[in-house]
């Protein structure tokens, strides 16, 4: 990095937490902090919600799993706009009618205190981890970047996030996701027309899109059946549409988004707003990860983009097997240069074929320098991510970009980092002060009370996330990682306000009973069916996102039969 790319990346990061605290000093109650003084119009909040989603983790994993597996990982959002409509129609009409600081509170009111706190925990467990990733995320960059260890940017990363958000609750972090998605869109924009302009003279956009989709990176939509498969029309439509229900509607990270707009009519165009600009963003952004693979076509790559990985093997008794990879690697490079000229000229679908052949072969030498990369961190007796999806991005960034832009991407990741770890700081705390503390601990205090507990709640979710941060490993991918943490959570969740909203008989006990059992069940179908198989190189048996529509489903259907049993037990009694 040049002395350029440091001032861009410092002056946008101290300016963002420094108008953060400046624009919200001084928050006089719970309202002002939690809710934001419902000030925020539709605009806003519908960036809010969509900068609180779009985390680091988005544009640091989403390239990469792009560059890799091409733009099927699309289809996982096709149920957002599908929940927006039903969380505009449902949910919101209802949290505005109770006057509600958070989604819990209402469970309390429908169901009893033991619901409400049980759902407020689950949601601090899962959005407590996923904060902690949230912060370590970025920190990979800069470590890779900078060299500097990964603790120390945990922390700097953290205290910058928990400044602004102590200081000036929702009301801080909705102003600074304003002024952070606008660095963000402007950042992805400048590095796609950049990566575009890259290419070589007779590569056309259009013709960068035939390359990729002879290379197998376009094919969008996935109709089949197959449970095995992450990502299909189906799991993104059904399981995505629960999880997105399960996040947007009943997450305290981003219903204290909308919860903070002026009336019923700003929050629904919010939600709406980021319905109908979620997939795009989305595609956009995976688009970004496939014209970084079609750069790659013409210019060499690693066989892996981290470089920790690399060097692990390059210093261990595998560094000549590593080398011979590499040398097939140049092979499969210089094959597949001819045929993707060929193809240009062509576009001979006989061409295509043999470049889908060249780029499996270019699949497998990859699988096996990872499979060395495993063997040395086990030889050196050290734990090393083999899995370079997260690399890819920043490899590119680093490597090929200006200066200045370099300084802008980066703060691009960061800006997302921060705004979504500080969504999920002041929803953790909020959620501690209100759900737990007041309504179990201390129930009798005044305003400033409270408000002063929320404080505390959020620096000490801050710490606590800088310290999962800071024992963090990195998963399949970063963005993978938190989708699967919420999808054990959120589907039970989600089950337990459906059955709130729409079955009016279950009541308190026996959804309490059956949202403790499915949680376990969730878990054991977590590990068994999707985490064993894999830790054993295996094909996971189930998609995660289908967790979300079983998870709803089992609390749901075993809290009717606890409270039908309870119920002919009780008639029977009578008789």
């Amino acid at each position: 990095m040049q002395q350029i790319d440091w001032i861009v990346l410092i002056f946008t990061l101290i300016s963002i937490v420094a108008y953060g605290v400046w624009k919200t000093r001084g928050s006089k109650n719970v309202q002002d902090f939690i809710r934001g003084g419902n000030q925020s119009k539709w605009w806003t909040i519908g960036l809010s919600v969509m900068a609180t989603q779009a985390s680091a983790i988005t544009f640091l994993s989403t390239p990469g799993q792009a560059f890799h597996d091409g733009m099927g990982f699309v289809q996982f959002y096709f149920g957002v706009p599908i929940a927006m409509v039903i969380i505009c129609l449902v949910f919101i009409p209802i949290y505005h009618r109770l006057k509600v600081y958070t989604a819990y509170e209402y469970l309390e009111s429908r169901f009893d205190l033991k619901t409400r706190s049980l759902a407020a925990i689950l949601f601090l467990i899962q959005r407590g981890l996923a904060a902690g990733i949230t912060i370590y995320a970025p920190a990979i960059i800069l470590s890779a970047v900078l060299g500097w260890d990964l603790i120390t940017l945990n922390i700097i990363i953290g205290i910058l996030v928990v400044i602004y958000t102590v200081s000036g609750g929702t009301k801080a972090v909705s102003v600074t996701q304003k002024h952070q998605m606008a660095v963000i869109f402007t950042g992805m924009f400048i590095a796609f027309f950049m990566i575009v302009n890259a290419l070589p003279a007779d590569v056309t956009f259009t013709k960068a899109l035939d390359i990729a989709g002879a290379s197998d990176k376009m094919k969008v939509l996935d109709f089949s059946f197959d449970f095995n498969n992450r990502y299909t029309f189906w799991s993104g439509i059904i399981g995505g549409s629960f999880l997105a229900l399960s996040y947007f509607g009943t997450d305290q990270s981003q219903v204290q988004r909308y919860l903070s707009g002026k009336s019923i009519k700003e929050m629904q165009l919010g939600l709406l707003f980021n319905g109908l600009l979620k997939v795009p963003m989305q595609f956009f952004i995976l688009l970004v990860g496939v014209m970084v693979f079609v750069f790659y076509q013409f210019n060499v790559t690693p066989l892996n983009f981290s470089p920790t990985a690399t060097e692990t093997v390059m210093s261990s008794s595998y560094a000549e097997d590593y080398e011979a990879l590499q040398d097939e690697q140049d092979l499969i490079f210089n094959k597949k240069q001819i045929l993707i000229n060929e193809f240009i000229k062509s576009e001979d679908k006989a061409i295509s074929k043999q470049i889908t052949k060249a780029n499996i072969a270019d699949k497998e030498n990859r699988t096996a320098a990872r499979d060395l990369i495993k063997l040395a961190a086990k030889e050196k007796e050290i734990k090393v991510e083999d899995n370079d999806k997260d690399y890819v991005f920043i490899h590119f960034i680093l490597n090929n970009l200006p200066r200045g832009l370099i300084g802008l991407l980066l703060a691009v990741i960061l800006s997302a980092a921060m705004s979504s770890t500080a969504s999920e700081l002041n929803a953790l705390g909020s959620t501690t002060a209100l759900d737990l503390y007041k309504r179990n601990v201390v129930t009798e205090k005044s305003e400033n009370h409270y408000l002063n507990a929320s404080k505390w709640f959020t620096l000490l979710w801050g710490i606590i996330a800088i310290l999962i941060a800071c024992v963090a490993n990195l998963f399949d991918n970063l963005i993978q990682l938190v989708n699967i943490i919420g999808s054990i959570f959120y589907g039970n969740v989600l089950g337990i306000f459906l059955l709130a909203f729409f079955i009016k008989y279950v009541k308190s006990n026996a959804v309490f009973t059956a949202a403790l059992i499915t949680q376990i069940i969730v878990i054991s179908i977590y590990y068994f069916a999707m985490f064993l198989p894999e830790s054993q190189g295996e094909k996971a048996l189930l998609g995660y996102l289908w967790l979300n529509l079983i998870g709803c489903a089992l609390v749901m259907g075993i809290a009717i039969l606890l409270q039908s049993f309870k119920g002919n037990n009780e008639s029977n009694f009578a008789q």
